[in-house]
């Protein structure tokens, strides 16, 4: 199997100069405080669509040969990758067709569907997302365009942990750690490959969410553990079945251990990144400042990298966990 490497994530780079956001690292004294250590927040919230995605999803459809092109691409995601390959499309001027679960969030289809894109949904509990995808593709003769387990996702992820060790270097700081949520693992498989070679002492952790420790427990077996439920948590972004094919092989070696968030938590750190970071984040997005902030991965006397990943949340979700954390406050 071939994987990407560091060479692959600076081409991606230069495919994406001008185009991707160069998200920023945030800080707040009261994350500090919290964290018991400094933490520096990545905010890919505030990427082009919302989320990481669309590093990846640019980026591997810049890899499709010219002839094939035109007709169009097919994908499967919760939403995330969904709006990142439909906003990709739309640059290059091509169709995409995105299978997206009956229950994804409806502000990610609406997404979609606002690039252009075309939804087609499933029933997470009873149907195969990739089989729909491989049948569509069969009949239109697009490219498909997994959301993890692709060799121009994990390159294009890349460009983020990229940007991080430039950032830490403009700023003449080190970090001893970054924590980044894990589903699939492309995010972390690219982050992986770019400070494997510019920042090789910085220490990795993943965080998931209950229910969903397929990393966890894969990294406690030495191999891919899935998952027994392929819905039930608010952290619809890291939902995956198992670790990637593509991506364990390269996250494995270099992974320092994953912290396993609950729902409860996720929605505490969404309440704390809009109080004190002024952003908005998803529950799947939240997930690694989670992890910070309950003390599953261990922050105090460290300087920490917190990769604060998506930020499409419903409106509906943003109120329950802004109106907990005032209630707490009163």
């Amino acid at each position: 199997m071939h994987l990407p490497g560091f060479s692959d994530v600076l081409q991606a780079a230069a495919r994406l100069e001008g185009l991707a956001v160069r998200t920023p690292l945030l800080w707040s004294p009261a994350l500090d405080e919290a964290a018991g250590g400094r933490v520096l927040v990545k905010a890919e919230c505030l990427q082009r669509t919302g989320s990481f995605k669309f590093r990846g999803a640019y980026n591997a459809i810049s890899l499709i040969p010219d002839a094939d092109r035109p007709r169009g691409v097919v994908a499967f995601s919760s939403g995330n990758h969904a709006q990142g390959i439909a906003e990709a499309a739309k640059l290059f001027g091509i169709p995409a067709t995105i299978v997206m679960p009956a229950d994804a969030p409806s502000i990610k289809a609406e997404g979609v569907r606002a690039r252009g894109g075309h939804v087609v949904t499933y029933d997470r509990a009873s149907e195969d997302r990739e089989a729909i995808s491989r049948r569509l593709c069969e009949e239109t003769g697009a490219t498909l365009i997994g959301s993890f387990d692709h060799f121009g996702v994990i390159a294009g992820q890349g460009t983020c942990g990229l940007e991080i060790t430039h950032q830490l270097e403009e700023r003449g700081e080190t970090a001893d750690q970054l924590v980044c949520c894990v589903g699939g693992g492309g995010l972390l498989a690219g982050i992986n490959l770019a400070l494997a070679e510019k920042a090789p002492d910085i220490d990795v952790y993943g965080a998931e969410p209950e229910g969903f420790d397929d990393h966890a427990r894969s990294l406690a077996s030495g191999q891919r553990e899935s998952n027994l439920q392929s819905s039930g948590s608010l952290q619809d972004a890291l939902l995956s079945h198992a670790p990637g094919e593509m991506t364990f092989p390269i996250n494995q070696p270099r992974l320092k251990g994953v912290g396993v968030v609950s729902d409860e938590e996720a929605m505490a750190a969404i309440a704390f990144a809009w109080q004190h970071l002024k952003i908005v984040l998803e529950p799947g997005g939240a997930c690694a400042l989670a992890a910070v902030l309950s003390g599953r991965i261990d922050a105090k006397g460290r300087t920490t990298i917190v990769v604060a990943t998506g930020g499409n949340v419903d409106a509906a979700v943003f109120g329950r966990a802004i109106g907990g954390a005032l209630l707490e406050t009163r």
